[in-house]
C-alpha cells in the first residue's frame, strides 16, 4: 500500500450500511431492502477527493442506521451512528478515528427513490451523507497532516448553513441538545480547538504510526498528543470533541501503555483519569 504523504495525497471512502428496522412494525416497508445498498453505493461511488485512489487505499467506515418511526407518508425518523478507522503505518492494523452517534434524523424516504449529489440543494437524506462523508475525510486528513482536515470541515460547515436557511430538523446549534451537528463542525473550525487537531497529527503520525519501530518513541509522541489535549480542555467547558475522540481511542490507548514502564504507564494515566472520566474504569488497568 502506497503510504499517504502528509502534504498532498487523498483517499476516498470504503463505507458499508446497516439499516435496522426491528423497532418499525409496517408489511408495506420492503423497498426499504435497498436502502442500506443506495447509501452504500452513494457514498462509495462519489469522488469526494481528488485525486482518486485504489482500493486498499480507502478509508473504511461504518454506518448504523435504527429506524425508530415512520408516518403513512414515508417520514422516517431515525438514529445513525458513524464510525471510520485509518490504517496504522507498517502493520495490517486499523485505528478507529471517529464515533459518533448522532440521535436526530428526520427524512423521507418513498419507493424507488433516487439518491443524487447535489451540493447546492438540501435534501434531508444526501445532505446529511455528504456531512458525514466530509467529517469523516476532515478526521482522516488531519491525522494525516498537521490542520489538514480543513478544506473537508469547511464543506461540512457549508451543508450545515444550507440545512439552517430552511430550519431543518436537526442541524440547529441548541443548548438543550449537546452532540448536534452544528456544534461539532463549528468546534472542529474553531481556533480555539486548534492544539485539539494538532494533537491528532501528534498521536496518529509521530505516534501511533512508529509505534512498531520505535515503541518507546512512539508512546512519548501519545502522551504529548494527550498533554496538549488535557491543556485545551482547561480552556473550555464544552466537551463534544474531547468525548468523540476518547469514545474512539480509549481502549487503543490503554493498549498503547499498558506495556510502558511504571513511569510513563502512571503518568498516561494521571492525565487520562483527569480528562476522561467516562472511561475510568479502563483506564485504571494503567495503575
Amino acid at each position: 500500500m502506497a503510504w499517504p504523504d502528509v502534504t498532498a495525497e487523498a483517499q476516498e471512502l470504503n463505507v458499508t450500511v446497516q439499516v435496522d428496522r426491528s423497532r418499525i412494525n409496517s408489511a408495506s416497508l420492503t423497498y426499504m431492502n435497498d436502502f442500506a445498498d443506495n447509501i452504500e453505493a452513494y457514498m462509495n461511488e462519489f469522488n469526494w477527493v481528488e485525486p482518486n485512489f485504489g482500493e486498499d487505499e480507502k478509508i473504511d467506515a461504518t454506518i448504523q442506521i435504527t429506524l425508530l418511526g415512520v408516518d403513512d407518508n414515508f417520514n422516517f425518523e431515525a438514529s445513525i451512528v458513524i464510525r471510520s478507522e485509518r490504517p496504522i503505518y507498517n502493520s495490517l492494523q486499523q485505528s478507529p478515528l471517529f464515533f459518533y452517534n448522532d440521535e436526530n434524523w428526520v427524512f423521507q424516504y418513498t419507493p424507488n427513490r433516487a439518491l443524487v449529489h447535489d451540493m447546492l440543494q438540501f435534501d434531508p437524506i444526501t445532505t446529511l451523507l455528504d456531512y458525514y462523508a466530509y467529517i469523516i475525510l476532515g478526521y482522516d486528513f488531519d491525522s494525516f497532516s498537521e490542520m489538514g482536515g480543513t478544506p473537508y470541515y469547511s464543506e461540512a460547515q457549508n451543508l450545515v448553513s444550507l440545512a439552517q436557511a430552511i430550519s431543518s430538523t436537526g442541524w440547529s446549534r441548541t443548548s438543550s441538545v449537546r452532540r448536534n451537528r452544528a456544534q461539532l463542525v463549528s468546534d472542529l473550525l474553531n481556533p480555539n480547538y486548534q492544539v485539539f487537531r494538532e494533537a491528532s497529527y501528534v498521536y496518529h503520525r509521530l505516534g501511533l504510526d512508529r509505534f512498531l519501530d520505535s515503541p518507546k518513541e512512539a508512546r512519548q509522541e501519545v502522551l504529548r498528543a494527550l498533554e496538549m489535549i488535557r491543556d485545551v480542555t482547561r480552556n473550555t467547558t464544552n466537551n463534544l470533541l474531547f468525548n468523540t475522540f476518547f469514545n474512539a481511542k480509549y481502549r487503543e490507548i490503554v493498549r498503547i501503555f499498558e506495556d510502558a514502564p511504571t513511569d510513563v504507564r502512571l503518568k498516561a494515566y494521571n492525565i487520562l483519569s483527569r480528562i476522561d472520566q467516562s472511561h475510568l474504569s479502563e483506564y485504571n488497568k494503567l495503575q
